[in-house]
C-alpha cells in the first residue's frame, strides 16, 4: 500500500547539493489501471498501481535493461524525465522532490510517503510547500504523460 501526499512547489529556499539525487525516466503502457515502466538511475521496474489518490496499491517488479528498452517503445504519450531529490524531515519522513525536465520543464512536485492514513492526514507540510495537489488528477504522473 502506498500512502502519499503531493504538493506543488514554486520555489526551493535552499540548495539541493547535499541531498541524494536520482535520475528517473518513466513511461506508461496503460493509465487505467496504471502500468508504468521506470528507469531509476541504473535500475529498471515495471509497476502496477490501483486507482486512488492518497492511498492505493502498488506493485513493483524488476526488469532488465533490454526488457525496459523493449517496453519503452510501446509506451503511450510522453516519456517523463525528472530529477528526484530525497530530503529527510521530521518523524523519519522523506520529501521526494521531483524537478521535471523535458516536456514538463519547470514543474516541481514534492511527495511525502506515510506509514498510515492518519499520519498522512495529520502531516503539516513545511512552509515552502505550495498547494496540496494530492487529490488533483492533473498532477498524477500517469496524466502528465498524456500531454
Amino acid at each position: 500500500m502506498e500512502i502519499e501526499r503531493k504538493f506543488l512547489i514554486q520555489e526551493i529556499p535552499f540548495s539541493l547539493d547535499k541531498y541524494h539525487c536520482r535520475i528517473i525516466e518513466q513511461a506508461y503502457l496503460n493509465i487505467s489501471p496504471v502500468v508504468r515502466i521506470r528507469q531509476d538511475n541504473d535500475q529498471f521496474y515495471l509497476t502496477y498501481k490501483s486507482a486512488g489518490f492518497l492511498e492505493r496499491e502498488e506493485y513493483n517488479l524488476p526488469l532488465d535493461k533490454e526488457s525496459y528498452e523493449h517496453l519503452r517503445t510501446k509506451a503511450d504519450g510522453i516519456i517523463l524525465t525528472k530529477k528526484r531529490y530525497e530530503i529527510p524531515i521530521q518523524n523519519n519522513l522523506v520529501i521526494e522532490l521531483d524537478i521535471f525536465e523535458g516536456f514538463h520543464q519547470g514543474l516541481i512536485l514534492a511527495e511525502v510517503e506515510f506509514s498510515s492514513r492518519s499520519q498522512a492526514e495529520s502531516f503539516t507540510p513545511p512552509s515552502w510547500f505550495g498547494k496540496d495537489v494530492t487529490y488533483c488528477p492533473e498532477y498524477c504522473n500517469s496524466n502528465l504523460s498524456k500531454c
